[in-house]
C-alpha cells in the first residue's frame, strides 16, 4: 500500500511539474531521473534507408505517450482536435495529430543503443553526420511497416520543445474551404509545413508563404520541385516527396491545386 501511494504521489508531482501547454524538454539525464531507465527500440532508419535497402538502428529513449503524459497530464489523448507540435533547434516544426499516437507507437529517443554518436546521415537532403540531440522522435515502422512508405516525414530531430496546441484548420481551411479541400490541407501540413508556411502557419526553417509561391509556379516546375528538388537546385536541402508513396505525382498535383485555391492573407 505504501509503495503504491508513493508511486501515485511521484506521478502527481511529475505531472504538476510539467502540466503546461508548451514545455522545454529537460536534458536526458534529468528525464531519466524523472521517468526511470530508458528502453531500447529498433526502427528502420528512414534517413539512412533507400529503396530496396533498409537500415535498422537501435535507439534509447521513452515511449512518446509516457513523455507526453508527463508534460501535459494523463488526459492529453482525450483531445483529438489538437496537435502535438515538436519544435527543433533550427525552427523546424512538426505538427502531428493527437490521434496518430493512438494508432502507432512512437518513441522520443536521446541516444543510440550501442553508444555510438547520436547522429545520422540524411541521404535525402545530402547532409552527413547530422546531430539528433537533444531528442529525436521515431516511429515503430517494424511493427507497422505501412509507415515505411512515408520515409522520414514526421521524424523530427533536434527536438527541444513540445507543445499541445489547437489544430491549424482555421489557417489552412478558411471560410467554406473545408468541404472541398480538407484532404489537400492535411497533405500540405504533413509534407510542407514543417519548414514552410501558409499565411503565417507552419515552420520557421524556410518560412516562405506557399499560398503565394504556389501561384507563381507552373505545373511542370512544381512537379519537378516536389519530386526531384535537387534537379532544380543541386544544393537544396529540401527533400522530395517520399519515393515509397504510391501516388507521388497525384499528391504533388493536389498540393498545388489546394495552394492555388487558398486565399493569401497578410
Amino acid at each position: 500500500m505504501l509503495k503504491q501511494l508513493l508511486k501515485i504521489t511521484a506521478g502527481l508531482l511529475l505531472a504538476l511539474s510539467f502540466a503546461v501547454s508548451a514545455a522545454t524538454l529537460p536534458d536526458p539525464l534529468e528525464l531519466q531521473r524523472l521517468l526511470g531507465p530508458a528502453q531500447a527500440v529498433t526502427v528502420v532508419e528512414p534517413h539512412l534507408s533507400v529503396k530496396g535497402r533498409e537500415v535498422k538502428i537501435a535507439y534509447r529513449g521513452y515511449p512518446a505517450g509516457l513523455v507526453l503524459a508527463s508534460l501535459f497530464g494523463a488526459d492529453w489523448k482525450l483531445q483529438p482536435d489538437r496537435e502535438i507540435e515538436f519544435i527543433a533547434l533550427d525552427g523546424y516544426r512538426s505538427r502531428i495529430p493527437v490521434g496518430r499516437f493512438s494508432t502507432y507507437q512512437a518513441f522520443l529517443v536521446f541516444a543510440r543503443a550501442d553508444g555510438s554518436a547520436f547522429r545520422v546521415d540524411n541521404l535525402e537532403q545530402r547532409e552527413k553526420a547530422v546531430p539528433l540531440a537533444p531528442y529525436y522522435l521515431v516511429w515503430d515502422n517494424i511493427a507497422a511497416p505501412e509507415l515505411l512508405a512515408e520515409g522520414g516525414n514526421g521524424w523530427p530531430y533536434q527536438v527541444a520543445q513540445i507543445s499541445l496546441r489547437q489544430s491549424g484548420k482555421d489557417a489552412l481551411l478558411p471560410g467554406a474551404m473545408a468541404a472541398q479541400w480538407s484532404e489537400h490541407a492535411a497533405l500540405a501540413q504533413k509534407y510542407c509545413l514543417s519548414c514552410h508556411r501558409v499565411n503565417g502557419f507552419g515552420g520557421d526553417k524556410m518560412p516562405i508563404n506557399l499560398a503565394e509561391r504556389a501561384k507563381l509556379i507552373d505545373t511542370r516546375s512544381w512537379q519537378t520541385w516536389l519530386l526531384a528538388p535537387q534537379s532544380v537546385k543541386p544544393d537544396t536541402t529540401m527533400p522530395a516527396l517520399p519515393e515509397g508513396l504510391a501516388a507521388r505525382e497525384q499528391i504533388a498535383a493536389k498540393l498545388q491545386a489546394y495552394l492555388k485555391a487558398l486565399p493569401v492573407s497578410p
